[in-house]
This record gives C-alpha cells, structure tokens and sequence, in this order.
C-alpha cells in the first residue's frame, strides 16, 4: 500500500519506507551480482562497474529509456519523481526495471529546491545519505579540482619569488610563465554562495600566496564532474584529468594540469568516483547514483558508465535528463548518445498543468512562494494556450527518430477537462499520452504511463542526431537554435565569434562536443519569455573550453557557476533527532 503523501513529508516516508529496505546481500543476490562486484559503504554500496561490465559483456541490452520536460515553472516539473514512479510502474508491471538518477547538490538541498529525491510515494532511498554526501564522490571532486588550483597558485608564487635557475634546481620544471589575468579555473564548494562570485586571494606578504582576483563555483558546476559523467573507465579519467585547462601564459599558451603535474593526484582523489552507488525507490527497485545535477554548462544527466551498468544487469533502464528538453534531452541526444554509442528506445516528456497554465499567459512563478490562486483553479483556455510549449518539445525528440511518450505529471488541483486538453494536443502531435499519479500512489499511480512506455519500446525508430561531427561549430549553433529553441538566428559577438573562427581552424577542436549555455527557463535566451517567443534572435556572447571534458561551451547570455542561497532556505527546517540520530526536515 501506498504511504499517505499528503499528511506524511517526504522523510518521513523514506524513514518508514528504510526499515524495510534491502541489504547488501539482498541486493547481491536480487541483483545477481558475485561478491567482488559490491563495495559497502555502511548500509549502501558501490557497484565495481569494471567487473559487471566485463562479466555481462555478451549480454544483450535491455531497453533505454531516458526522461526529460518541458520547459519548466522555477518550481521544475517533477522528472526525477516520474522517473522514480515510472520505476515503480514497471516493477508493478512485473519488469526487469532499474535506473540511473544524479546526486544531488548540498546548495540546492540546502536553499530553495531541497534534494533531488523524488516526492511522495515515488521517492529515493535512503533519503538522508543520498541528499547530504552519499559515498563522498562530489567531496572527492571537491578536493581534486581544488587541488589543481592549490598547485596553480603555488606555481604561480613560486615563479615570482624565484629566478629561472633556482626554479629548476628547487622544483624541477621551467617557468610556465602564466598570465595572471587568464586564470580560467576556479575554486568550487558544494553550497550556494554568492558572496563567492567573485573574491581576492593571496593577501599578506610574498610567502602568503599570490594576490588575484578568483571565484568559486558550486562543485557540480567543475569540469570533473563533466568529465565524471562522460567517462568510460578509470584510464579514460586519467587521461582527461590531465587535459584540463586551468590558466594561459603570457603569450597564449594554454596551461593544463599535466604542465602542473597534478592530474595524477587528481585521479587518486577521484579513484573511487567511477564507481556508481546503488540506492531504490520506496517500492525496492534498484536506482544507481552516478555524476551530478549541473545542467547549464556540463551534460546534466546520470552517467555514461551507468547506463552501459543498467542496460546489462536490467531489461528496462530509466534515466534522466537535466531541465527541459531543449538543454537536457538535447545534450542527451547530440552529445551523451554520441559518445556512449548507446541508442534510447523512447523518451518520456513530463508536463504539469500549473506550467501548462504558466506557459498560457498565467501569472509568475516564483519559487519560494505560494502558487497564485489562477493555478489552483480550473482554465482550459490558458492550458490549451501552453500546450505550443508542449508541441514545441514533442517535434525537437521527434527529430531524434523517436516518437516521445507524454507523462502528465498530476496534481490534485488538475481537472478532467484540462488534462483531456493535453492528451488531445499531445496525441494530435504525434505522441502518446499517459497520466501518472506516482506521487501520491506510486508505481500503481503509474502503470498507464508504463504501460504507455513498454509499448513505445517496442515501436521501431530510426535513432539520428541532428547535426553530424563534421559541421563548424557556428553551423551547429545556428543549427540547435532554429531547430531546437525556435530561434531566427544567431547574434556572436565580434569576441566570441572570433573566437569561435579560431576554434574551428584548429583541426583538434573537430572532436569537441558543443555544449550549449543558456537558462532553463525559456526556449530562448530570455527566462521572461514563456510559451514558444517568435522572432528573436540567439546572442552568444564567449565560448568556454573544457579541454579535459573536450566541450565547447557556446553561451548565451549570463550563466552563473555559483547560484545564490535565498532569504528562506531549507536548511532552516533541517534538524537531527538527538535520540536517535536521525536526520529531519529534508524535501
């Protein structure tokens, strides 16, 4: 029986829902797996993936499922609760399911979004490890990146206070000779902290560091955990994490962490990353947790090396995408696919009336506040309105080969009518249309929509990306904004778009991914613009280099690494229970 979302919070029901949960045996016997393929940690474990991959190698794999939404009100739109409730559906439906999720960020658990975990009856266990540091992958990430510029500003201070002879005698290397005002890299901290953005270093005498401007960034936000989501085993991690591009000399040499000799500590940091962690749902599907939330300027979905796990060990395997559909199923489609060489079968579009509503012309969002009374009640009018933003995304996954399954994700305040507005805009478009009401009712809630997505599985398409390797970078972004935003063109700026020309005349470039670099909120650059904006022009404004994740990252318009903690954050409601040691308050 379902637990009763609406009087229980959400770590209430995952503390009910844990004492039941399986245990390492459980799940190794369950799972099928041999006793040196499971790591514990505590009352969770990792998956040496190594040692399944090259036991299952021959196995076929099962059917890949990816989830992503529409363009979503600042509240989001509940993908990583569908794709916990799809889960659950299947498992309803006597399938072979498991899935790959993200770990959640400390900022966001602490600020405005709370954790990652899912909601109600379509929920992630154990609640509290997974929500506040799991088996330390995003810590382990904290500290290689952070060592990287431990050994950049060391070098850099001992390049000024010694002449080129004692250099090689001291420290065995010639100057670098870097440029103080092109340092690229940053510092990263798992919280959201403006007071961050932007800070001043190496104040005091010469012994006490070199002086600079610097920054830091949210942790998920660093090219490790890009590159975590994008490996394929340890030896590929090594190979990148030597790669990465932390500053320029003084005459526009790029200077990595292999000039800095540092990738191989790095690695030793991050030894224990490449393996995922092995959580469920409520209901004791197996759910693995591999790399991180950040979606605007890294790939934003669970990693490579757990779907290659998941294809093998289930017979239906879920994922999930960051935001909407034009960044998160985009980067899934051109980039993610491109490089696992892994084909999906279908994906799931998740849509809520309220930003079906907000999409039509209904008031603001914002989060942290209450929904306007025009959400809570009934407005055909306005969700038919928002069903163009709807279409918009059914005809971008279209345009993959596959033809997308619409979750309407419910709430108790939607009406017959307005959904049946949806199924029909939905199914005239192209696509097949299930309602789930996994939050309150779990994987029973759930099986029209897994019903709806096993037929879709079995439907035959031919998977393609939208642009092919060999197109310029400027093509491809002229191409992502028509096809995928909407966009009449694009707008470079003479900085960026030189940039961009010398991108592209550097043969070496031609294997970057574009990683595309723009807010959620919006099909455009503008998170004003709701609905599908007609008219508008994409304006890039610089191209970031991720040379260890071999990403071009085209942005458009102002992203920030470090997001903001609010005047009412969650951390306010966070507690232990001192007689138990249990944690209290997450959502």
């Amino acid at each position: 029986m379902p637990y009763d979302a609406v009087k229980l919070k959400d770590w209430q029901i995952a503390e009910l829902a844990e004492q039941n949960m399986p245990s390492i045996d459980e799940w190794r016997e369950r799972l099928g797996l041999t006793k040196d393929e499971i790591i514990p940690y505590g009352r969770i474990c990792k998956l040496d993936f190594m040692k399944i991959i090259d036991r299952l190698k021959d196995k076929p794999d099962g059917k890949y499922i990816e989830v992503t939404a529409i363009t979503p009100t600042p509240l989001g739109e509940g993908k990583s609760t569908t794709s916990l409730g799809l889960i659950e559906g299947l498992g309803k439906l006597g399938k072979n399911v498991g899935g790959a999720l993200r770990q959640p960020s400390g900022g966001p658990t602490m600020n405005i979004k709370g954790t990652a975990a899912g909601g109600g009856n379509a929920l992630l266990i154990p609640m509290t490890e997974f929500s506040m540091g799991l088996t330390g992958d995003i810590n382990d990430i904290m500290n290689a990146h952070n060592l990287a510029m431990v050994a950049l500003t060391a070098r850099m201070q001992h390049e000024r206070n010694y002449t080129d002879e004692q250099l090689m005698r001291l420290t065995r290397m010639p100057r670098l000779d870097i440029d103080p005002t092109r340092v690229e890299f940053g510092w990263v901290i798992d919280f959201c902290a403006q007071s961050l953005r932007n800070i001043v270093i190496g104040l005091g005498g010469r012994m006490d560091g070199y002086c600079m401007q610097s920054k830091f960034g949210i942790a998920v936000s660093s090219e490790l955990m890009a590159i975590l989501s994008i490996v394929t085993d340890l030896k590929d991690l090594r190979k990148r994490l030597d790669e990465i591009t932390l500053a320029f000399s003084k005459t526009g040499k790029a200077i990595t962490t292999g000039d800095l000799e540092v990738g191989g500590a790095m690695t030793a940091w991050m030894r224990n990353t490449i393996n995922p962690t092995l959580c469920c749902s409520v209901e004791y599907q197996p759910v693995m947790i591999h790399a991180g939330p950040f979606a605007n300027i890294a790939v934003g979905q669970s990693s490579i090396i757990a779907d290659r796990i998941g294809l093998k060990m289930f017979d239906y395997h879920v994922t999930e995408s960051g935001f909407g559909a034009d960044i998160g199923f985009e980067k899934f489609w051109n980039v993610k696919c491109r490089y696992s060489g892994l084909k999906p079968h279908v994906s799931v579009l998740v849509a809520t009336i309220r930003a079906l509503k907000m999409h039509g012309g209904g008031p603001k969002v914002v989060a942290g506040l209450p929904l306007p009374e025009e959400y809570q009640k009934e407005n055909v009018a306005l969700v038919e309105k928002g069903c163009a933003n709807l279409i918009h995304h059914i005809n971008t996954i279209k345009k993959s080969g596959m033809k997308p399954v619409v979750c309407i994700n419910a709430f108790h305040t939607d009406t017959k009518d307005e959904i049946m507005a949806v199924r029909r805009a939905a199914e005239a478009a192209g696509a097949r249309c299930a309602v789930s009401e996994h939050w309150a009712r779990g994987g029973e809630g759930a099986i029209e929509l897994a019903e709806a997505v096993v037929e879709a599985c079995e439907e035959k398409s031919e998977f393609k990306f939208l642009y092919p390797l060999e197109m310029k970078l400027r093509d491809r972004v002229a191409l992502i904004a028509k096809e995928v935003y909407g966009a009449d063109g694009v707008a470079w700026t003479p900085e960026a778009e030189a940039k961009a020309k010398m991108l592209e005349s550097d043969p070496k470039y031609d294997e970057y991914a574009t990683m595309m670099v723009k807010t959620h909120l919006s099909l455009s650059h503008d998170p004003a613009l709701k609905g599908v904006p007609k008219g508008w022009v994409l304006p890039i404004r610089d191209v970031l280099i991720y040379s260890g994740a071999k990403f071009l990252c085209p942005c458009a318009g102002t992203i920030s690494l470090m997001p903001g903690t609010s005047s009412d954050p969650a951390f306010r409601r966070v507690d232990v229970d001192v007689n138990t040691g249990k944690v209290m308050g997450l959502f």
